[in-house]
């Protein structure tokens, strides 16, 4: 599933550089299919029942395996950032730009979307397909209305992630809630919280 994964980014970067879409456009195509193809195949197959939890996903499917995947693909995210922040936004604002400097536009889009392709491989058990491309949007949209500059965008993201992820888990427990969309929606809430702090800034 995970080299999938990564064929299915690398073919979807090799899209986006030959036409004039944007990244969300050409996303949300590839997901689209992805997941239709997925649901058709296991409709086929008369075993759609037994997967039904990689819609919403389960928690407690974690093993400690995953864990570790995990945690290890954590530490090459963390490191890869730590490597390429300023050339990842270079390449974000101005590819043409960042290919004058001397930097290798190709490579690391194409690393961040295998880092990505990864992430939501491991995630998907746990989250859910239906859900997964939610949790890549939401926090860094809130992070957006609030966030001054780059390096605060990126940490509101990941403060929001996180504050998202413990308390989903905890109230989905207490609530009794799939894990998956109670993340979402209190994502959701930050996302509408965060947008009403802009608008009131704004205005003052």
């Amino acid at each position: 599933m995970i080299i999938f994964a990564i064929g299915f980014a690398l073919l979807l970067n090799y899209v986006k550089n030959k036409t004039t879409y944007g990244a969300d456009t050409i996303i949300s195509v590839f997901s689209s299919i992805a997941i239709a193809l997925g649901l058709a195949i296991l409709a086929q197959t008369g075993n759609f029942n037994q997967y039904s939890s990689y819609l919403v996903g389960d928690i407690l499917s974690i093993t400690d395996t995953e864990i570790i995947y995990v945690f290890l693909i954590a530490i090459a995210v963390l490191v890869f950032w730590y490597f390429t922040f300023n050339k990842l936004n270079l390449v974000s604002i101005n590819t043409t730009l960042a290919k004058s400097k001397g930097v290798k536009t190709k490579k690391i889009d194409n690393i961040f979307a295998i880092l990505i392709a990864i992430v939501v491989m491991i995630s998907i058990r746990w989250i859910g397909i239906l859900l997964i491309n939610s949790l890549l949007i939401l926090p860094a949209a809130s992070s957006r209305n609030i966030a001054k500059n780059m390096r605060s965008y990126h940490l509101y993201s990941v403060l929001f992630s996180l504050f998202s992820g413990i308390s989903g888990v905890i109230a989905s427990y207490y609530f009794n809630i799939p894990t998956g969309p109670m993340i979402v929606i209190i994502s959701g809430c930050i996302y509408f919280i965060t947008l009403i702090t802009r608008k009131t800034l704004v205005k003052n």
